[in-house]
């Protein structure tokens, strides 16, 4: 995305992050906002989708919660899908599971993305599982283990064709026999062998039966190395949804969690609502004549005296600029298509004649039974995937919660 900077800071920076992010508005859960644009996250709806999923494979599920739970708020989240009946939670990086910890939050949590110096001992003394993919990693958990004093509680990761995270078949076995002298010693206790799967938004794929056959002979190679208290875990969203044979011990959904479909049509046929609306209100109206140019570049032209409304939010926003001339809005009761370029902190509607105002709100996307536009027309409209579209929101966007799931009383 174009120009994520704010200020001066250093794009790598912790605090660059943190100015990326939708700034979290104080006050009471479920107060109207007048905010100029702001992210509403319903969380009954979040800890509803969680209750669906889970009553679906009547097996543990590990909630994702990863990328600041995918747009939504990390840690109210994390609170909202254990109320719907989570039985673990998953991120990527240490820095989330310490994060959830520093907030109080004592569910299992598993983090699985580490690199060569990863800080395995903060995740250890806060109770943290962990995953390694190469036997490097593995010697660095151990050695994390043995400064801390506390069993490593790891999963083991394998590649079965996505070609990305895990061991590949060549270098399980050694893994697998690493581990299993690790965990005899006493430093780790392998409590998951897992891995992903390359196509389970396609779910009749010929990928998917050849990655679950090198799954099965990972899975067992591992258990007859001794490895048999391991939970093993192949189910993303999609194949939570689709793929009933990759179930297994456990399932690990992500995006269906926040009400999105996997595998991209209605979230409805699998009993999920989306949580997320994204909305702005009007900072400007005008009438302009016919062929005025809008915009920079002036790809939309006027075709006659109409009203143009500003909405104040772009693509250093987290709107996608390839969003102008082609994304839905809804605005004075009906949808409209973003009229131009939309620039870094503002995009325009040509309205026509009907009544906008400034302050009036605009909605970019929601549940869509309002007549507003879902997360997944705009995903067609710019031609990137839903999980892009709520993972990037951010900027000068606020972020409200509302409904009660997991909120302290």
């Amino acid at each position: 995305m174009e120009c994520r900077r704010r200020g001066d800071l250093r794009s790598d920076t912790p605090q660059a992050d943190r100015a990326r992010r939708p700034r979290v508005r104080a006050g009471r859960v479920g107060t109207v906002s007048t905010d100029r644009a702001e992210v509403v996250v319903d969380l009954d709806a979040i800890a509803a989708n969680t209750a669906v999923l889970r009553a679906r494979v009547d097996r543990p599920l590990m909630a994702v919660v990863k990328a600041d739970g995918y747009g939504h708020g990390l840690v109210p989240a994390a609170r909202a899908v254990l109320a719907g009946g989570a039985d673990a939670l998953g991120v990527a990086v240490v820095e989330e599971a310490l994060a959830l910890r520093a907030a109080g939050v004592t569910a299992p949590v598993l983090a699985w993305l580490a690199g060569p110096g990863e800080d395995h001992a903060a995740a250890l003394a806060a109770d943290v599982e962990v995953s390694v993919n190469a036997e490097w990693g593995l010697a660095e958990v151990v050695a994390a283990a043995r400064a801390t004093g506390r069993t490593a509680q790891l999963h083991l990761k394998c590649d079965t064709g996505l070609s990305r995270g895990g061991a590949t078949p060549a270098d399980w076995p050694g893994l697998v026999t690493a581990a299993a002298k690790a965990q005899a010693d006493g430093d780790v206790r392998v409590v998951g062998l897992w891995s992903h799967l390359a196509y389970a938004d396609a779910p009749t794929h010929p990928t998917i039966a050849a990655q679950v056959a090198v799954f099965e002979e990972a899975t067992a190679l591992a258990r007859a190395a001794g490895l048999t208290d391991a939970r093993r875990h192949l189910a993303n969203s999609a194949a939570t949804v689709a793929l009933p044979a990759t179930w297994y011990d456990l399932v690990r959904p992500g995006i269906a969690l926040y009400g999105l479909d996997p595998l991209g049509g209605d979230p409805a046929e699998h009993g999920l609502r989306p949580a997320m609306t994204v909305q702005a209100r009007v900072a400007l109206t005008k009438r302009v004549p016919a062929g005025a140019g809008v915009s920079y570049g002036h790809t939309h032209t006027t075709d006659r005296e109409t009203t143009l409304a500003l909405v104040p939010v772009g693509y250093a926003d987290g709107v996608p600029r390839a969003g102008g001339n082609r994304a839905p809005v809804l605005a004075a009761g009906a949808q409209r298509t973003i009229a131009g370029r939309v620039c870094m902190d503002q995009f325009l509607l040509d309205v026509g004649d009907d009544a906008v105002a400034p302050g009036d709100q605009v909605v970019l996307w929601g549940p869509g039974d309002g007549g507003e536009p879902t997360a997944q027309q705009w995903a067609d409209a710019v031609d990137t995937i839903h999980y892009e579209l709520v993972t990037r929101v951010g900027g000068r966007f606020t972020r409200r919660h509302v409904g009660t799931a997991g909120v302290a009383r």
